[in-house]
């Protein structure tokens, strides 16, 4: 009977001890990423958690807004946003360098609310009058669109119909149908409701925007953010990526 008592009491200890190696190894992984991340982790994220044992915070946000953030000294562990935002931070010692990775680009698209007619699009000539006719415009500052308009010659001559806010919403307010017009990367028209993709801008003018990642340097779990990393460039995340319109790397 002592025999197997002290066998229980070492089959205890060894399932403690299990317990600690596991715990030990899994994290809560904070991610600041832009919108594109977010909704591939939306769809591979639990797949994640449940392969890793990680867990997975995801704030979803604006570049400038998480630039703030972290200069201001508010924890993360991996940030996805564009290249040059991952450059900035890491020449400013935020972001551990050799960690950058380019995830994923999207092409830039013209949206309409669901159901509203879908303009000509087809041509670079078609494309300016489509811009000239509409009533209301919506694109961000930081995309490359404005300097797109303005290569055009239209930003004078549309500039009283432009709403260019300074969150992401531009997908929204087409879809409440306060904007007739969105011109966005093409991922974000195909993940938000109430919008219909008119189609990618003419080849002539088709530019990409390019989202990369990178771990904070001061991350409590930077092991598990380079698994996330790595989990987002392989063949789990690839076809998700591809689905909502984007290339990876």
């Amino acid at each position: 009977m002592k025999y197997c008592a002290n066998l229980g009491i070492i089959g205890i200890a060894l399932f403690v001890t299990c317990a600690s190696v596991t715990a030990a190894y899994t994290a809560e992984v904070t991610v600041f990423t832009a919108r594109a991340g977010a909704t591939v982790l939306d769809k591979v994220g639990p797949e994640f958690e449940r392969t890793t044992g990680h867990k997975l915070h995801v704030v979803s946000g604006f570049a400038p807004d998480f630039v703030k953030r972290i200069n201001a000294g508010e924890p993360f562990d991996v940030l996805v946003v564009l290249p040059p935002t991952i450059d900035g931070l890491i020449k400013d010692g935020k972001i551990i360098a050799d960690s950058r990775t380019l995830l994923m680009r999207s092409g830039i698209g013209v949206e309409v609310r669901t159901g509203a007619p879908k303009p000509d699009i087809s041509s670079v000539e078609a494309f300016k009058r489509t811009l000239i006719d509409s009533k209301s415009i919506g694109y961000l500052k930081i995309a490359g669109v404005p300097q797109l308009v303005d290569r055009l010659g239209l930003t004078d001559t549309i500039k009283s119909k432009v709403t260019m806010p300074d969150t992401d919403i531009v997908s929204e307010l087409v879809a409440k149908g306060e904007l007739e017009l969105g011109i966005v990367v093409i991922t974000q028209i195909l993940t938000t409701p109430g919008v219909e993709l008119v189609g990618p801008l003419p080849p002539d003018i088709q530019f990409y925007t390019v989202f990369a990642a990178g771990v904070s340097a001061n991350s409590k779990a930077p092991d598990a953010a380079r698994d996330l990393i790595k989990f987002l460039t392989g063949p789990t995340a690839l076809p998700v990526i591809k689905s909502q319109g984007m290339e990876p790397g």
